[in-house]
């Protein structure tokens, strides 16, 4: 009998709260328009590629060599000679303009020096203010330049030497990327994208949901009726937990149907892993609804959260080259484990045999922090 009258009540409590969500238009639109806004967004935006990159030239040799040169840098689809200068000042002025990201000097003497054999420099000026996209645009650049200068050495062989170019050797790397074949920046960053914005969609609705009943004054009321705590914070939870869901769900969709990103592993541990985390994001979010009396303290105070779990995810930085403390702090980020378990299961196709410790994670971090929100929740009400 009172587990009928316990049924029944969490029934009532979840009939609630769907009724409370799902009867604002606008309220509707805020639980999945704006994460679908931001699947868009971030699978097109965010990339670590670089593409015509604007760059300045000073070419004070004005030789066939130099002119080589630079059709190998504007014939990449790395760079876009954007501007010829005449005097060095129009490349310091137009760094700090920012009207090009790189600017190349070619001094006199620069084919002189190729044609008696000597080594020739090139001096590249790159505006750093952007470390990450210097240090990328000055690999591709060091690559067109190797590749001038084997192309340069093997046709002034050919010119004096032509016997000996059968004697030349040569290595030839052929690559073979697994799992990304194209490269492609959308197949890394959706599955991330999906883990994030579950992550602030789950965690916000639940904290601003509990902290909304106590400002309006509505929590007193209901915890005077015969409903237990632990049935009002399960009534409170299960709708997000579906919502994040058909979110999920929906997003995953969109990855691989508008996207292409192939989903290679077995639906069941994707299933398994999300809701895993979903139920760790709840139970953070509850946890932040014992910390906050308002909601504006609950958006900042999840705002402290969201930043922090978001840069040790390895969602767009790699984690081994943070230092040995944060790498090892981010093991404590359930983000960290649900992007992982995301992209291994969309792109290699992995199965519980290699996800099970990071599952093990998010289930104890899940079971961690709904006990300890419980516990703290009643001690708040009392």
């Amino acid at each position: 009998m009172r587990i009928r009258e316990a049924v029944e009540r969490i029934r009532q409590m979840l009939k609630k709260e769907f009724i409370q969500t799902l009867r604002d238009p606008h309220t509707r639109w805020l639980l999945f328009g704006p994460a679908l806004i931001q699947m868009f967004v971030f699978g097109y935006a965010a990339t670590m590629e670089i593409k015509h990159v604007s760059m300045a030239v000073l070419d004070q040799d004005n030789t066939q060599e130099s002119r080589e040169l630079i059709s190998h840098f504007s014939g990449s689809s790395y760079f876009h000679v954007s501007k010829y200068v005449a005097r060095r000042d129009d490349l310091r002025e137009g760094i700090d303009r920012g009207d090009f990201l790189i600017a190349v000097e070619i001094d006199s003497g620069f084919a002189q020096r190729l044609r008696s054999g000597q080594g020739a420099s090139v001096q590249v000026i790159v505006d750093s203010s952007n470390s990450n996209t210097a240090l990328v645009a000055l690999g591709y650049l060091s690559q067109v330049g190797a590749t001038f200068a084997q192309d340069y050495q093997l046709d002034r062989l050919r010119r004096v030497a032509p016997q000996t170019m059968s004697f030349v050797p040569e290595v030839n790397l052929v690559a073979r990327p697994w799992f990304n074949e194209g490269l492609l920046s959308e197949w890394y960053f959706v599955p991330g994208v999906l883990g994030n914005l579950m992550l602030i969609l789950i965690m916000n609705l639940t904290a601003f949901a509990v902290v909304r009943e106590r400002e309006i004054g509505t929590l007193e009321q209901v915890m005077v009726t015969p409903i237990r705590r632990w049935e009002f914070i399960v009534g409170k939870t299960v709708p997000f937990f579906l919502i994040g869901c058909f979110d999920a769900t929906m997003l995953a969709l969109v990855g691989t149907l508008w996207f292409g990103v192939p989903l290679r592993g077995h639906i069941a541990v994707l299933a398994v892993g999300v809701m895993l985390f979903l139920l760790a994001a709840l139970g953070l979010g509850l946890l932040l609804s014992t910390l906050a009396r308002t909601q504006q303290q609950s958006m900042i105070t999840a705002f402290f959260f969201t930043m922090p779990m978001t840069s040790l995810s390895g969602f767009g930085t790699p984690i081994s080259s943070m230092p040995l403390f944060f790498q090892r702090l981010s093991y404590f980020n359930p983000l960290r484990h649900v992007v992982l378990i995301l992209r291994s299961i969309f792109l290699k196709g992995v199965g519980l045999d290699v996800l099970w410790p990071n599952l093990l994670v998010m289930a104890v971090f899940a079971g961690l922090t709904l006990t300890v929100s419980v516990l703290r929740f009643r001690k708040s009400i009392e």
